[in-house]
């Protein structure tokens, strides 16, 4: 055993590389999912009937289809309609995709549940539309729902796992890369299981600050 892990530290150049693309791909799907998700919620909460109903139909499709065939569909089967991606832009658009349908249903939610004098103050003061939104209620959803998305955050951590099967260079690739030419794999697991818990604690210590600063501002 332990020289499985000796192996696997001699190898723990390609370790670092997964784990950098892993945080950067978690980053940016993270951040285009709450966008995506924001315009989402600003739909969901519309007056327009049929706006809120296809924007329903899109959130219970992604939430009721499993992210590894979202994955395939996107990398494999639309290059078939002539849209093709490279396997890291099909990552990171399926699972920006996937976890916006999340995001989107957790800001209606919290949307749901803030008081009204929220908007009406922002009104007050000048504040209409896409404007009242980004300044007034938006910060507010964000602040109201952390803990929530900071659940969803680490499950985008570790749904980037999933993309080893179209060869995305994430962490789980990487590990999987060691154990196959060295057949170590409980020292390559394992290591790549630290590392996850690793970006997942540094998940959670951004939501507990960001809890502290929102206690500190009501």
């Amino acid at each position: 055993m332990l020289q499985e892990f000796s192996i696997v530290l001699d190898h723990k150049d390609r370790l670092l590389i997964g784990l950098g693309n892993t945080v950067w791909i978690a980053t940016i799907s993270t951040i285009l999912s709450t966008v995506i998700g924001a315009a989402l919620a600003m739909a969901l909460m519309s007056r327009h009937v049929m706006l809120r109903r296809a924007v329903r139909v899109f959130i219970d499709a992604m939430r009721c289809v499993p992210f590894l065939l979202l994955a395939y569909i996107v990398y494999y089967g639309l290059p078939s309609l002539g849209v093709r991606f490279d396997n890291l832009s099909a990552g990171i658009a399926s699972l920006s995709l996937y976890n916006a349908a999340y995001m989107g249903e957790i800001l209606r939610g919290a949307w749901v549940s803030l008081p009204k004098e929220y908007a009406e103050a922002g009104e007050a003061y000048g504040f209409h539309g896409f404007k009242l939104f980004h300044r007034i209620i938006m910060p507010s959803l964000v602040l109201a729902a952390v803990p929530v998305l900071g659940n969803q955050v680490i499950q985008i951590v570790k749904d980037t796992a999933f993309l080893t099967i179209i060869a995305v260079p994430e962490l789980t690739h990487e590990a999987s890369a060691i154990q196959s030419m060295y057949y170590v794999p409980f020292g390559a697991f394992v290591a790549a299981i630290a590392l996850y818990w690793l970006i997942c604690r540094m998940v959670e210590f951004v939501v507990q600050y960001t809890e502290h600063l929102a206690d500190l501002r009501r």
